[in-house]
């Protein structure tokens, strides 16, 4: 019974961030549980890296974290490194670009790795294992948004 308390907790645009299968959980579902609904918060679904790129999955590393919005809060310029444990990844958004889409890393492919819509935060990195510059974002998220980002309908 927590799916649509969270759904509603989500669209009314209070604070949450979500790391790694939390970030996932925001988008309309996922290969690796085919069949189940996410939240669909945001568009898209998740899937495994392709095995036709000859990567070791999951990918345990630690990678560069890309900004791809004008505005990257509650990312930092430049983006450190940060720790990456994952078999699964959210595609890049056709064109490159949207309005969620918050930060990118590559992994034999480019791929979205951070994700923001109103006052929903997300990483598929893990922050509370990305040393001090892990702690830093939590602390920005913690620290509240800077006036004049848009609102959850807003974006």
């Amino acid at each position: 019974g927590y799916f649509e308390p969270l759904k509603r907790y989500l669209t009314d645009d209070r604070p949450f961030f979500g790391i790694c299968l939390g970030m996932q959980t925001l988008f309309e579902g996922s290969e690796e549980s085919e069949g189940v609904a996410g939240l669909g918060i945001l568009p898209g679904i998740v899937t495994r890296f392709p095995r036709s790129l000859g990567l070791a999955v999951p990918h345990i590393a630690w990678t560069g974290v890309s900004p791809m919005l004008r505005d990257p809060w509650p990312l930092e310029t430049p983006s450190p490194r940060c720790y990456f444990v994952h078999s699964y990844r959210v595609p890049m958004p056709a064109g490159g670009h949207a309005p969620w889409a918050l930060a990118c890393s590559e992994y034999g492919e480019r791929y979205v790795c951070a994700v923001r819509k109103g006052n929903c935060v997300a990483t598929q990195f893990h922050p509370e294992k990305s040393g001090q510059a892990g702690l830093d974002l939590l602390q920005r998220w913690l620290q509240g948004r800077p006036v004049g980002l848009k609102g959850f309908a807003a974006e």
